[in-house]
């Protein structure tokens, strides 16, 4: 069976996953991303990345001083390998990942379940639509901030040179168990790129 997940988050056993598999289909989540959540949100206690990959995002996480715990669907050399974010039995007080694209719906549903304090997700911007979505996400539990990026992310296969920009909206998607009010649309400063692109 391939480990790939349906748009409901159930397992898709013969077409393969854009974006998870090893090889030119991985795509790695540039440090500066992540940077740009971190320095808007705090997070206190500790961050499970649940589609870790390479621990690209996970090596930024650290930089918070929490503790970081690192797994994926998909072995690739970096924290627990072959762990199913969607049937797993941990939780933790917060969830921070870049979802495989086919499974976010399944990662929303399964994060709001397994955060005890904040849940967050790089979506695409266009994850806003949807009349599915809307009915079975953004009506009972909707995001409690939505950080849109003013720089645009361009993901890159592993290994590979970087240039150009993306065509692609991208948001972090957070859900605040202590927030109290509706969602809020706030924005990146422009700069994030350039200041962290070095790496983490």
């Amino acid at each position: 069976m391939d480990a790939t997940y349906y748009l409901n988050g159930g397992f898709k056993p013969t077409t393969k996953r854009f974006a998870d598999l090893d090889g030119p289909d991985f795509f790695p989540t540039p440090a500066w991303a992540t940077h740009a959540l971190i320095d808007n949100e705090e997070f206190v206690g500790d961050i499970w990345e649940s589609a870790c990959g390479n621990g690209a995002m996970s090596k930024v996480l650290e930089r918070t001083g929490n503790q970081v715990i690192s797994s994926d669907l998909i072995d690739r050399g970096y924290g627990e390998g072959n762990h199913d974010f969607l049937n797993s039995w941990r939780k933790a007080p917060n969830i921070i990942t870049n979802p495989p694209y086919n499974a976010a719906e399944g990662f929303v549903q399964t994060g709001l379940e397994k955060a005890g304090k904040k849940f967050a997700l790089l979506l695409r911007l266009a994850f806003l639509e949807g009349a599915n979505r809307q009915r079975t996400i953004f009506t009972d539990a909707p995001p409690s901030r939505v950080w849109v990026f003013s720089e645009r992310i361009t993901f890159y296969p592993a290994g590979t040179v970087q240039k150009g920009t993306g065509t692609t909206a991208y948001a972090w998607f957070v859900w605040d168990k202590d927030a109290t009010s509706g969602t809020e649309l706030k924005w990146f400063k422009p700069g994030y790129k350039a200041l962290y692109s070095s790496g983490p």
